[in-house]
């Protein structure tokens, strides 16, 4: 679709431009707006194993460092609550947060009374559908993810993904069996794998259907260059010009049974908590090596290396390493972006936010939009997209997180030799040890 190249390649253009996050001045974040909830995010580094595409901050999983990392992320945790922090939903992402089930345990019960928080999600692996497992966090966690990819047997094997999680078969039984365990049982998929075919696509998202998740995300395969040889190795070169003939038909084949809560969330009816953190909260605080918090127009990025985040937390410091402050324009061009990946811009708010109308205020986009038939509906009070303008803007996100990529990327090549070998594939020594 010309369209969407070309919006791609603005949205490129001007990511780049504007988001350049240099050494940040304080040790802290700043403090919390009077009266403002936020979200939390927790982030977990740790995996048994790496998948080739992922680009997150990530280590292969020591059973004495991942201790030791929660007992520091707890301590971080209570930072937060002591700089007046207020949070209704948290979100634990990684890596692999089950990973040891009894710290998760304990940091969600630690954050719920921190917080009083009622809304818990959490991300984990097929392997870990477990009863000893998915049995303890019953009540705990509101919504659990499953991070799936696709229940096509060569594509597992293809990601390294068949000998740790099982086939989709074993899979599939899996997510049936916990299913109704959790409020929204979220299962992660990937789409225009370059060796996917139609048939393929088509049948993971029958798998979807009859697996009884009630919400599943689809996400585009998204490329950054700390991964993009070992992507080659193992799954083949990224075709785009397939990205949106698959979308097409995810959000055809998927229309009987789920509704499109986010640009690339889908949900059944019972589906309460949606996918994405940053389409249901703007401003969002994070805890945890390799983690974003997006507070007062400025983006803040935690340390990646797991010794210093140590040292950090030690010496009475919270762990953020760099920071970017957004102008104006850039943080409309945010605020834009995310309403509309969560289907409507609210036009008023945005008035009243910035003291400008959004047509205004980004003409260009606005007028790219309208033109390209984004819009369904676009009066006074609102904007609502078309399936193409849908499209459009999961396109806009791809865009938005590759640059996430290069920032983690750019973070990652500053750890010292022995952290950068808990990269690899092998096991390692503990980095933290107390």
């Amino acid at each position: 679709m010309i369209t969407e190249r070309i919006l791609s390649h603005v949205v490129r253009l001007m990511l780049n431009r504007s988001f350049q996050p240099q050494t940040a001045a304080g040790d802290s974040l700043p403090p919390p707006a009077a009266g403002r909830v936020y979200m939390l995010y927790a982030h977990v580094p740790f995996c048994k194993t790496l998948c080739p595409y992922c680009s997150f901050n990530r280590f292969i999983f020591d059973e004495t460092t991942a201790r030791t990392y929660f007992r520091f992320l707890r301590e971080e945790l209570r930072m937060l609550a002591d700089a007046g922090y207020v949070f209704k939903s948290v979100y634990f992402g990684g890596g692999t947060p089950t990973v040891l089930v009894d710290e998760l345990i304990e940091t969600i019960v630690l954050v719920k009374d921190l917080f009083g928080v009622q809304e818990v999600s959490c991300e984990t692996n097929p392997d870990h559908l477990v009863p000893h497992i998915c049995g303890r966090l019953e009540g705990l966690v509101q919504r659990l993810s499953v991070g799936v990819q696709s229940f096509d047997n060569a594509l597992l094997t293809q990601m390294c993904r068949l000998q740790k999680y099982g086939t989709g078969e074993q899979i599939l039984e899996r997510i049936r069996r916990f299913a109704d365990t959790f409020e929204t049982l979220n299962i992660d998929m990937i789409f225009n794998f370059p060796s996917q075919t139609e048939a393929v696509l088509r049948q993971d998202i029958q798998r979807v259907i009859a697996s009884g998740a009630n919400q599943v995300s689809f996400y585009p395969l998204m490329t950054a260059p700390s991964v993009e040889q070992n992507m080659l190795k193992t799954i083949g070169k990224l075709d785009p010009s397939r990205e949106e003939r698959f979308y097409r038909i995810i959000t055809e084949d998927l229309s009987p049974y789920f509704n499109p809560t986010t640009a690339w969330t889908f949900s059944r009816r019972n589906a309460d908590m949606i996918d994405e953190y940053i389409a249901e909260f703007e401003e969002y605080a994070a805890a945890g090596s390799g983690s974003f918090s997006y507070l007062d127009g400025a983006i803040y990025v935690n340390t990646f290396s797991l010794r210093e985040y140590q040292q950090r937390i030690e010496s009475g410091k919270m762990s953020v390493s760099l920071m970017q402050r957004f102008s104006k324009a850039d943080r409309m061009r945010y605020r834009f972006m995310m309403e509309l990946f969560s289907l409507r811009l609210d036009k008023q708010r945005f008035r009243r936010d910035f003291g400008v109308p959004v047509e205004l205020g980004l003409w260009k986009e606005m007028t790219y939009l309208t033109l390209a038939g984004a819009f369904a509906r676009n009066d006074d009070k609102e904007i609502l997209l078309t399936p193409k303008g849908r499209y459009l803007v999961l396109a806009m996100m791809r865009e938005f997180f590759s640059l996430m990529d290069t920032v983690r990327e750019r973070a990652r090549s500053l750890l010292p030799e022995d952290e950068k070998r808990l990269i690899s594939t092998e096991p390692g020594k503990p980095i933290l040890t107390r």
